[in-house]
């Protein structure tokens, strides 16, 4: 806690000065709401805003703010803002792990009463769970995510359906001089989580059992096989250990690559970047560890929640509720690739030419996987970064050994709170 205000005093100062000129320049007239959101390239949480701001009556505006581009950047910069209780956010737009930290913080308002019936009528169980501590709702979820296989159908009819069975089309492939490359996300940050996590937990396994206590197993030691087998041939990226979600998807849209891991995002990227080679591209369910035994894909989106430092709390909650109604969550997955968290759009005909892979998305998110519900996640997640980076040099032998001692110095640690 201590390193991150260190360097971040001026920045937070200035950030603070302004959000008091903001808020008395608006005190003669319908409050401005400041919506703090990842940055999302397709326009449409700047749509949302529009029109949420509009179908207030006048009651307040909405304007939009975007955190940084990586997940570690835009966590720091609510963490040091919301510890200091800076009441320029009002709405939080929250990575799905934020939740136990920062509702243990008191950061966050509880959704009660009619703002909780608000925020679970029509939410799929799984991105609901992600915005839930303590079986309190702290947010609405907006959107969810779950990567899918993306693959070249010119190069491989027939999908494989494990990571044994892709590591061997990429070995094939590369014999025949043809574009073989798995692109998925080795590098050191986020990323490299989610694929570990979504490995354990589709052998049947988690990292954590409750909170506060390790439960690495045979399917963790799994995990940590498939990453090193795929790091150490020739499926590997020569760039893999610095790989994330923007660089999987350039490579595969290269050429080079005959599989991607990635969200649903590359799909409308693809279509506007390379027409071509986007008719060759085909999608199924996400590998799976065992033979028949489906695959439980970490879940990713984000959730929004009304800061504990907000001046306007009741139109918070009625933002909020408009940002992530089913009109606004649509608009999301067809210009955004942004899953919805709403079941109901899940058979709604309209998704059905932009987003035909819909029901491949509601199958995962029925059966998905959660990163550890924790407090101290931000410090689980480094640990597991560190020991699994980079991804060609872990020892699967003794990897588990080491990550099991850094994981509980993690949970110990108390995080950032």
């Amino acid at each position: 806690m201590r390193a991150l205000f260190k360097g971040g005093l001026t920045g937070l100062s200035a950030a603070l000065v302004a959000g008091v000129i903001a808020g008395c320049g608006g005190s003669s007239g319908p409050p401005t709401l400041q919506w703090y959101i990842f940055p999302e390239p397709s326009g449409s949480f700047a749509h949302a805003a529009q029109v949420c701001s509009q179908a207030s009556g006048g009651k307040y505006k909405i304007e939009l703010n975007t955190l940084p581009t990586d997940a570690d950047g835009q966590r720091q910069q609510l963490v040091r803002r919301l510890a200091a209780k800076d009441s320029s956010i009002d709405i939080v737009g929250m990575d799905v792990t934020y939740t136990p930290e920062f509702a243990e913080a008191g950061w966050l308002r509880p959704w009660v009463g009619a703002n909780r019936l608000a925020a679970s009528k029509g939410m799929l169980p799984g991105p609901l769970a992600t915005a839930t501590w303590k079986g309190t709702i702290y947010g609405m979820p907006d959107n969810s995510n779950t990567q899918l296989l993306w693959y070249r159908k010119d190069l491989v009819p027939n999908p494989p359906k494990t990571w044994a069975e892709m590591i061997q089309d990429a070995i094939r492939l590369d014999k025949q001089g043809k574009p073989h490359y798995i692109e998925v996300q080795g590098k050191q940050y986020e990323g490299l989580t989610v694929w570990f996590n979504t490995l354990v937990a589709s052998g049947g396994g988690s990292i954590l059992k409750g909170p506060s206590t390790v439960s690495l197993g045979p399917s963790a030691q799994k995990a940590a096989e498939i990453i090193h087998d795929v790091a150490s041939s020739v499926a590997a990226d020569p760039s893999l250990s610095n790989s994330d979600e923007g660089s999987a998807r350039l490579a595969f849209e290269s050429g080079s690559a005959a599989f991607e891991l990635n969200y649903p995002f590359v799909y409308p990227s693809i279509q506007a970047d390379d027409p071509k080679l986007a008719k060759q591209m085909g999608y199924t369910y996400y590998p799976s560890v065992n033979p028949g035994q489906s695959a439980k894909v970490t879940i990713g989106g984000s959730n929004l929640g009304v800061s504990s430092f907000s001046k306007y709390p009741q139109f918070d909650y009625a933002a909020i509720k408009c940002l992530t109604d089913k009109d606004n969550q649509k608009t999301d997955a067809i210009k955004g690739g942004l899953p919805p968290t709403l079941a109901a759009l899940y058979t709604d005909p309209a998704l059905a030419k932009p987003y035909p892979f819909k029901s491949l998305i509601a199958r995962q998110l029925a059966n998905a996987g959660i990163r550890p519900q924790t407090p101290a996640y931000a410090d689980v997640t480094i640990a597991i970064q560190k020991a699994l980076s980079p991804p060609g040099s872990i020892d699967p032998k003794s990897v588990l050994s080491t990550l099991n001692s850094q994981l509980k110095a993690a949970l110990s640690s108390g995080a950032l709170i």
